[in-house]
Order: structure tokens, then sequence, then C-alpha cells
């Protein structure tokens, strides 16, 4: 797809469970601008390493194995995720590949394939990037920056409503899940999780998912950087 607009660069940070793929694609949707599920392409990272039979923590062999991957982006606004010309857009959605995709994304070789791709795409313009660490390392100079985040319970919560009819998993395994996350996350040697010093907080703890979209979406009318 070709974005046929010019628009701004949104980067939208946040923990797992914070809601902030939902803001995105909403916020994309209301903007009529693409959205770039940048936590997709690590899935499809472990994804392709899983059914390799390879440890995820294998740096090297992870690595070699991103470079080889072809990752692609369809659908009207890339709503659709391809590996290797299959679509796994439903395939890379399940727990075991969201511990998988934490595992491959400390390794530096993975990121640095995937950046590459996402600047590729961002830089048509008109488009909302999430993931964490996209305001800080990834498109430090991003027009707008958000970052949402909410208190620990309310996002175990949100991700075990998500897996509930899904696959069989406890509170109790969601929380723990959450927090070896948060660990790796917030502590990884490379492009850990922070908030950009520019990046305008967003606490969605008591916000519906239709509210958080309704105060990004105020807060873009109301910012210069969209008007570029």
């Amino acid at each position: 797809m070709t974005v046929t607009s010019k628009g701004p660069v949104i980067a939208i940070d946040g923990p797992a469970g914070a809601g902030k793929t939902t803001a995105a694609r909403g916020l994309a949707e209301r903007l009529s601008f693409v959205y770039l599920d940048t936590g997709a392409t690590f899935r499809a990272v472990a994804l392709k390493g899983t059914r390799a039979d390879l440890d995820l923590n294998d740096g090297p062999s992870i690595e070699a194995l991103a470079r080889e991957a072809d990752i692609r982006f369809s659908g009207e606004r890339l709503e659709r995720i391809l590996l290797d010309g299959e679509d796994v857009s439903e395939a890379i959605r399940g727990a075991d590949m969201a511990r998988g995709s934490a595992a491959v994304a400390v390794h530096p070789g993975v990121r640095a394939r995937l950046v590459e791709l996402w600047r590729e795409i961002a830089c048509r313009g008109g488009i909302v990037i999430e993931g964490r660490d996209i305001g800080t390392v990834v498109f430090p100079d991003a027009d707008i920056k958000f970052f949402i985040d909410a208190e620990p319970e309310a996002r175990a919560r949100r991700r075990f409503g998500e897996r509930q009819g899904k696959e069989s998993t406890s509170f109790e395994q969601v929380v723990r899940d959450l927090a070896a996350r948060d660990e790796k996350d917030r502590n990884r040697e490379h492009s850990p999780l922070l908030r950009a010093d520019d990046a305008i907080l967003i606490d969605t703890t008591t916000l519906s998912a239709d509210q958080t979209v309704d105060r990004l979406v105020s807060l873009v009318a109301n910012l210069p950087a969209a008007g570029r």
C-alpha cells in the first residue's frame, strides 16, 4: 500500500496490556492514517523460530533467521502481516508468541532488521506506530508522541479478558506473564521501555478503549504537529 496523503508520524509507546494497540488502531482509523503494529513483526520472528525448533534465546541463530525472514504488511491499512508469503495475522496472537516476541526482541540484530522495515514504511507519513521504544529509539523525531500506561492489575485484567475463550490460562498466570514481560522490557540492554521526555502520558486505568481514543484524537487535533 502507498500512503496517499502526507501526514505526521505518531509514536505510541507503553507496557503490555496498557491498551496501546487498541488505542493506536482506533486513532489511525479516526485519522484515516495507516496503523503499523511493530509488535507483530517480533511475533512473526518468534513464530518462524518456533517452527524451526530454534531456541529463541540463542541470539546469533535468531538474528540470522530474522535477516532471512520475508516480513511484510498487507491490506488497505497494513492490517495484515505476512511471513514468507503466508498470512500469519492470527497465528502470531497466542500467549506463546507474546512470550516469544519478548525473547527475540532482546537481540540487537533482530531489532536492527525490523527497525529498517518500520522506518521504510513510516517515511511515507500519515502513520501511527506503536511499540516500546518508538519515541525514544526508532523515531526520536516523531511529530507526536504518546506514552500509554495503566496500573498493573488493570493491564492484567485486560490481557486476561483477551485470552478468555482463546486459550486456557488463569488470571494469576497472566499476572506473572506481564510481570516477567515488564522486567524484560524495562531492563533489557538494548532499547529498554522508557517514556520519551516529550511524550504525552495517557493513563488508561479508568478509561475505556473509546475514551482513550477520544482523548488521543482531541490531543492530536490541538497539537501544532498535526498540521504538518
